[in-house]
């Protein structure tokens, strides 16, 4: 295969597979019946001026030595997954069924270590203490109509893990050829093809669920065994190298090779662990509010002129601030077209997330803006799980705040910096610069949260150090987007889980440092955040354990 860069469409160019063609002809100069197929591996967008959208394709092709003579190059060989090299090995049919991998949590990284596992032949079992997606969505949409929470299955816990109720982004930082093999697996089971190569790609709620029930269905077709509704209440270890591991219904389990992507809102099993002097650390996060914004709005700030064209989608944002104190702020996991969620996950304590459907279609787009959350700022530096206790207070002042019946407090933003004056002139005339009425806009811009919403002041549910840096944020971003923190704006409290506050540590071997065949992995580990590293992550213990077993 042959990598072909810069292969350019503009907004009103129709993209399509024969316009696809054309250019890469154009840019190779090579006849159309030479050009054997192509597949496109990264979308980019300019919009320093008009804006243009970059491909870089691999192609096939009958002339490829006369290709590389006029300097082109050669495509990165694809990543090959460790069970695609040893299928000989596998076919000596090594007997496993003493003792089988145990995978804890079926989240990204308990799902894609489990496919590993499986199609290396080693039949994983795997212990998930929610619902399968289907009955977990009925737990899901109850609580929020109703405020009943089930502990076990919510928007953090069940098959899929909570990035199934945020947006299925798969946005991410790290660089790693494993990442192929992911976005392979996900589009296999119902994923749209182009989150292959966007720049930004995402699944969506809604179709991410039907992606994860067909992964689960593969696994098991490689006889893999899945077992809902299993909370690993109790964990004990034998001797050197065996996990014995009891579940709330009674039912126990025992393996050598013991997987934990357990997700970073684990707290009772990061309890157990801890119980079993298990090697862990503190580790800094990050806490904060989310805030709403007409999607409209964002579109007319990062699109200008082109706001309403057909070809754009809803806009997204990045932004970060260093204060004074010094702190970071920042958004996280930006959901444009999307809607702010309950994501509690114990009673008594509120959490707020956000959440997109395939199409982000919705009126609202809504962001985490995050400060940075240090070990310093624990109150028992001793306790490796003081930001657990951090986490839960703010929960349950934001609990109490809201009504202790689930419905967030709130806070506009002119209410939380408390000032007397906000030039909406110059906005309005920037917003109708770009034909956008921007008092109609914001006479009807409401709310999304369900189950309710209650006034408060944001003062009285998050730390000062918190308060002021997100007062500093909140002009500074006003800047880089007008209207961002215009005094209508609301804020509901309090985002807490976007990253896991302790690390589970292991060794080069992926192994948990202080006992073997404990296997700490994903987001609750403390090595990834968000879809696609966790996945990544798993694959990698998966990797681990397939060469102990099979002696690589």
């Amino acid at each position: 295969m042959i990598r072909v860069p810069e292969i350019k469409f503009s907004l009103d160019e129709v993209f399509c597979d024969d316009s696809v063609r054309k250019k890469i002809l154009k840019k190779t100069k090579l006849q159309p019946e030479q050009l054997v197929s192509y597949e496109i591996i990264r979308e980019s967008i300019d919009a320093r001026k008009e804006i243009i959208f970059s491909y870089i394709v691999d192609i096939e092709t009958t002339k490829e030595k006369v290709l590389l003579k006029n300097g082109f190059k050669l495509a990165p060989e694809p990543f090959v997954a460790l069970d695609e090299t040893i299928r000989e090995r596998i076919a000596e049919n090594i007997d496993i069924s003493k003792i089988r991998p145990i995978v804890v949590g079926f989240g990204p990284a308990g799902i894609f270590a489990s496919l590993e596992l499986a199609l290396a032949g080693l039949k994983p079992i795997v212990l998930e203490m929610g619902e399968p997606v289907e009955d977990r969505m009925n737990s899901v949409d109850r609580f929020w109509k109703t405020g009943e929470l089930n502990p076990n299955s919510n928007v953090q816990f069940g098959e899929g893990g909570a990035g199934t109720f945020s947006d299925g982004k798969l946005t991410t930082r790290i660089k790693d050829p494993r990442i192929e093999w992911v976005l392979k697996w996900l589009v296999k089971s119902g994923a749209p093809n182009e989150i292959k190569y966007r720049n930004k790609p995402h699944i969506g709620t809604d179709l991410l669920m039907n992606v994860v029930k067909n992964l689960r269905n593969e696994i098991i077709s490689l006889g893999g065994e899945i077992f809902f509704n299993h909370k690993v209440s109790q964990v004990t270890l034998i001797e050197d190298h065996l996990v014995l591991m009891k579940c709330e219904n009674g039912v126990e389990f025992i393996s050598n090779n013991v997987v934990f992507a357990i997700g970073h809102s684990a707290r009772d099993l990061f309890e157990e662990l801890k119980r079993n002097n298990i090697a862990m650390e503190q580790k800094p996060f990050a806490m904060g509010v989310r805030i709403e914004h007409p999607q409209e709005l964002i579109n007319a700030a990062q699109w200008g002129r082109y706001h309403n064209h057909s070809s754009l989608g809803a806009a997204e944002y990045k932004l970060t601030h260093s204060t004074s104190q010094p702190r970071s702020v920042y958004s996280f996991c930006m959901c444009p077209g999307g809607k702010v969620v309950a994501s509690a996950s114990e009673d008594g304590h509120l959490v707020v997330n956000g959440m997109s459907y395939h199409s982000r279609d919705l009126a609202n787009a809504n962001s985490a803006l995050l400060v940075n959350i240090v070990t310093n700022d624990f109150e028992d530096s001793n306790d490796v799980l003081s930001g657990v206790k951090l986490q839960r207070k703010l929960e349950r002042n934001a609990f109490l705040l809201g009504g202790n019946n689930y419905n967030a407090p709130y806070e506009t933003v002119g209410s939380f910096l408390d000032r007397s004056h906000y030039d909406v002139k110059s906005v309005e005339n920037y917003y109708n610069g770009l034909n956008i009425n921007y008092n109609k806009l914001m006479s009807e811009y409401q709310a999304s949260y369900t189950p309710g919403l209650t006034e408060s002041k944001l003062t009285e549910c998050i730390p000062d150090f918190m308060v002021e840096a997100l007062k500093e944020a909140l002009i500074a971003f006003e800047k880089k987007i007008p209207g961002f923190s215009d005094p209508r704006i609301v804020m509901t409290a309090v985002e807490s889980r976007s990253s896991s506050p302790v690390r589970i540590i292991r060794n080069d071997n992926y192994e948990s440092l202080s006992h073997h065949g404990i296997y700490p992995c994903g987001e609750g580990a403390g090595y990834a955040g968000g879809i696609t590293s966790s996945a990544v992550d798993g694959l990698k213990v998966a990797e681990a354990i397939i060469k102990k077993v099979y002696s690589l």
